[in-house]
């Protein structure tokens, strides 16, 4: 009889990790199509991939910077909307922008004589605008089991590089430790 529970355990090992990632992947799909109500299965999901895809190529060739600055100028005054419009570029950007920020893994240690440490991210070194007089260093840090996580304004003392490859250390993080971490080719960055 242990053998087969084993081996049960050892089925839900396989299967469970499977069948949701592919019951996530159905919801998201069927989601995603249902925003635009055609009876044909995956034509919503492609017109919402074109017309997104156009808008970038319209955004790329023939949106001036100065049109687009001026349409984000005018969201920006308004102020729920400023606040959600901001807060949505700005995390996109974070992830598939050109200011990519999580590309800085640290170990940070948020008490003076501790061995305790926290993984993380820098993802901003100028407080200028916060009028801090101390030096410090923006990391967040991602918490287990759940997409989000906390923002402190560390001192660089208390924040080491981590030579290893960012998305497997916000992974590594969010799995709660299971996952493997791979090592970074070149060297890790310099903290500032």
């Amino acid at each position: 009889m242990k053998s087969v529970f084993k081996y049960f355990l050892q089925g839900l090992l396989y299967v469970v990790p499977i069948s949701v990632t592919v019951y996530v992947i159905y919801e998201v799909f069927i989601l995603l199509d249902e925003l635009i109500p055609i009876d044909i299965p995956g034509l919503g999901i492609l017109l919402i991939f074109v017309f997104i895809t156009g808008i970038g190529i319209l955004g790329n060739h023939l949106i001036s910077d100065r049109i687009g600055n001026y349409l984000e100028s005018v969201l920006k005054r308004i102020p729920l909307i400023n606040l959600i419009y901001t807060s949505v570029k700005d995390l996109l950007s974070a992830f598939v922008g050109e200011k990519k920020s999580f590309t800085r893994p640290v170990a940070v240690k948020l008490f003076e004589h501790s061995d305790v440490r926290r993984l993380g991210f820098i993802t901003n070194n100028n407080h200028e605008a916060l009028g801090l007089k101390e030096e410090l260093i923006t990391v967040y840090l991602p918490h287990s089991y759940n997409i989000s996580g906390n923002v402190y304004l560390v001192p660089a003392s208390y924040v080491e590089p981590l030579d290893v490859i960012s998305a497997d250390l916000m992974k590594y993080t969010v799995s709660g430790g299971v996952t493997e971490v791979g090592r970074k080719e070149k060297p890790p960055f310099e903290v500032k």
